[in-house]
């Protein structure tokens, strides 16, 4: 049973919690994965997988490498049939259907373009294979590049581009069959940093123009964030929690989907007191107990977690203020055992004075970061009561 600190998400709408982003309307299901099952031998790749995608979403499967998440993807254009359970696209069971047949094209990682061909045959490439007359042809390929802005290099061949314009041309490509569903498989694992970046902000443009609905699978969190309506978090072939990245960011209902999910303190505790309005739990490495504002559904003495991001503790060399005669609560102090520069903030290392150790994060606001808080000061970190999650599992 997972609760945070403002509801159990179970007695929320999906993507209904407060402030959470969603960039358009709920639309029509047009994918439906009906307890799907893919085994390789006794290997069980995807495990009873049930999920819905939104006509026109953007939507990503994450999780790390062997998760399941390309199976699923491949199962989705047919190169892969399921074990067992169903897949309905359109409100049709494509479970059987072979890929040529189904209304999906899918975009590879490797992009897979034909090196003896002009960028505007590759282009051409599917609506050739079906038969189009040629002024069609002509016709949706000029529209295709200009789209995707590379009507200039329509005659060139793929090796006299960047890695940017042959993943432009792949998308294109995948895009001028009009498919319902558009299929990415790691679209931009292979662009180096600032052209990923980029390239993240010009699909989601691209995809929210042609309407397309879009499954991305990815390993990067940060692409996911950037990119999708909604994230499926995938481990060990199931999914374990499907929302909008605000969601997933603030919400998580998992251990496991707080660490993957971003940067997060986890620490373990027991349950001390549990009231409706409020609980205590004492923290292994913390000093002082953690007070919530809000009951949560566990026994007391349960062993829960703690989950803090780091941007949410704020540090000082300063000792926060108690009011007379309360018991101290969230807060704690330690030695800074190491600092990370990375431009815009800097992560803080703290050895808690329990034991434990903190990650904080501050925005860099002046050139010098931080310069009042050193290696070896000694600090103290607060946060606020509502900016804690506690999962129980």
């Amino acid at each position: 049973m997972i609760d945070t600190v403002v509801q159990s998400p179970a007695a929320r709408p999906e993507g209904s919690r407060p402030g959470a982003v969603q960039r358009r309307p709920e639309a029509p299901p047009i994918i439906d994965i009906q307890d799907v099952v893919k085994t390789f031998g006794d290997f069980v790749a995807v495990d009873h997988v049930s999920l819905t995608i939104r006509e026109g979403e953007l939507f990503a499967l994450l999780g790390g490498s062997g998760c399941g998440k390309t199976t699923l993807l491949r199962m989705l254009a047919g190169f892969e049939r399921p074990t067992a359970g169903r897949i309905l696209i359109g409100g049709q069971d494509m479970t059987t259907v072979a890929p040529y047949d189904r209304p999906v094209n899918m975009m590879f990682q490797s992009y897979a373009l034909f090196p003896h061909m002009t960028v505007e045959a590759n282009v051409a490439f599917g609506l050739r294979q079906d038969g189009l007359p040629r002024p069609r042809i002509r016709d949706r390929v000029r529209e295709m590049l200009d789209l995707v802005q590379l009507t200039p290099f329509a005659k060139r061949k793929p090796h006299h581009l960047s890695g940017g314009q042959r993943q432009r041309v792949a998308l294109a490509r995948s895009l001028a069959k009009h498919p319902k569903v558009l299929l990415l498989d790691e679209p931009l694992a292979a662009l180096d940093k600032k052209l990923r970046e980029e390239t993240q902000l010009e699909l989601v443009c691209i995809q929210e123009r042609v309407g397309t609905t879009f499954v991305v699978v990815t390993h990067d969190q940060e692409e996911a964030m950037t990119m999708a309506d909604r994230v499926a978090i995938m481990d060990s072939g199931r999914i374990v929690q499907v929302d909008t990245p605000h969601a997933l960011y603030e919400y998580p209902n998992t251990r496991f989907v707080a660490e993957f999910f971003g940067t997060v303190n986890l620490f373990q505790g027991v349950l001390v007191e549990d009231e409706p309005d409020h609980v205590l739990i004492d923290a292994e490495g913390l000093v002082n107990p953690v007070y919530v504002g809000h009951g949560i559904s566990a026994r007391e003495e349960a062993t829960v977690w703690i989950a803090l991001r780091p941007e949410k503790i704020a540090i000082s060399k300063q000792a926060p203020k108690t009011p007379h005669n309360e018991t101290p609560h969230n807060w704690d102090s330690g030695i800074i055992e190491d600092i990370v520069y990375l431009g815009g903030i800097s992560t803080f290392h703290v050895r808690l004075d329990g034991g434990a150790l903190a990650r904080v994060t501050m925005q860099n606001l002046e050139r010098m970061a931080a310069p009042d808080i050193t290696w070896d000061d000694r600090v103290f970190l607060s946060w606020r009561h509502d900016n804690i999650v506690v999962v129980t599992s």
